[in-house]
C-alpha cells in the first residue's frame, strides 16, 4: 500500500477523533508569527489538510503534494479577500482556494476567469468550464481577458490590499510576462502564485517561459518581492510577496 493511499485511509477516521486529541487537525489558521517577515506556516497541520481534505476533493494532478502545501500555506498566511485567477478549466484551483477558505475560515471571494465561448483554445472547457465549482457561494466566474477582467473586478472592490493573483493561464513567455507586469503595475502589494515554474534547462523545451518572466519581474523591481519556490519536481510553483506594507 502506497503511502497516499495509507494518508487517504486515515480520512475515515479522522472525521470521528477529537482535534484535541490530534492537533494536527486544528482547523485554527496556521500561520505563525504574522506580524514576521518570514514566510511561516505550520506545516504539520497543512499536511493534514491536504492529506485528509484537499487530495481525496481534487487529486494530485496538475497540482502535486508540495504545490497544494505552498496554495495552502498562501492562502493561510495572507488571508487575501480577494482571489483571481484566469484559466478557470474545470475549476479545480478554484475549488482548492474554496476547499481551503472554508476549511480555515478564511473569508475570501475567489474570481475565476476564462476565455469567451467564441474564442478557439486548445485548453478551452466549453460546457465544462467551471464544472468543479458551479454554485459554491464565494466563487464567481466570470469570461473575458483573465488580467483585465481581475483587475477590473479590483478595483470595483474599492482596491482591498494584498490580493492574491494565481497566474496558470497560456504558459507562453510573452503572457506570463505581460500578466506579472500588469499585475505590479496596478497594484502596490500583490501576492502571486505562479504555476509551471520549476527551474529546467533551455534543453527541456518545457515550459521554460514562466520561470524566465519571473526571473525577469524580480530583476526589475529589486527588493520589492520574496520568493518561494516549490522546487522539487515538475511541473512548480512560485510565491511572490511583498516585502514590505502597501502604502497608505
Amino acid at each position: 500500500m502506497g503511502l497516499l493511499t495509507r494518508l487517504l485511509d486515515l480520512r475515515g477516521s479522522s472525521a470521528e477523533r477529537s482535534t484535541s486529541l490530534d492537533p494536527f487537525l486544528s482547523t485554527a489558521n496556521p500561520s505563525r508569527n504574522p506580524a514576521c517577515g518570514e514566510f511561516e506556516v505550520d506545516g504539520w497541520v497543512t499536511s493534514a489538510f491536504v492529506a485528509r481534505t484537499l487530495v481525496p476533493v481534487v487529486g494530485v494532478h496538475p497540482f502535486p503534494l508540495q504545490e497544494l502545501m505552498l496554495m495552502t500555506a498562501t492562502v493561510c498566511r495572507f488571508q487575501p479577500s480577494l482571489i483571481f485567477e484566469w484559466g478557470t478549466n474545470i475549476g479545480k484551483s478554484a475549488r482548492i482556494f474554496h476547499e481551503i477558505a472554508q476549511y480555515f475560515h478564511i473569508p475570501t471571494t475567489i474570481h475565476s476567469c476564462d476565455l469567451p465561448d467564441d474564442v478557439d483554445h486548445v485548453e478551452h472547457p466549453h460546457a465544462q468550464r467551471g464544472a468543479m465549482v458551479r454554485g459554491l457561494a464565494g466563487v464567481e466566474l466570470h469570461q473575458g481577458d483573465g488580467l483585465t477582467t481581475s483587475l477590473g473586478l479590483w478595483e470595483r472592490a474599492g482596491r482591498p490590499p494584498s490580493p492574491l493573483f494565481f497566474l496558470d493561464g497560456d504558459h507562453s513567455h510573452a503572457s506570463v510576462r505581460r500578466e506579472i507586469d500588469g499585475i505590479l503595475a496596478a497594484v502596490p502589494d500583490p501576492v502571486l502564485l505562479l504555476h509551471d515554474t520549476f527551474l529546467q534547462s533551455p534543453q527541456s523545451g518545457y515550459n521554460i517561459g514562466p520561470r524566465q518572466a519571473v526571473e525577469e519581474s524580480l530583476a526589475a523591481c529589486p527588493g520589492r518581492f520574496q520568493a518561494v519556490h516549490s522546487g522539487l519536481s515538475l511541473p512548480g510553483m512560485t510565491l511572490l510577496y511583498s516585502t514590505a506594507p502597501a502604502a497608505a
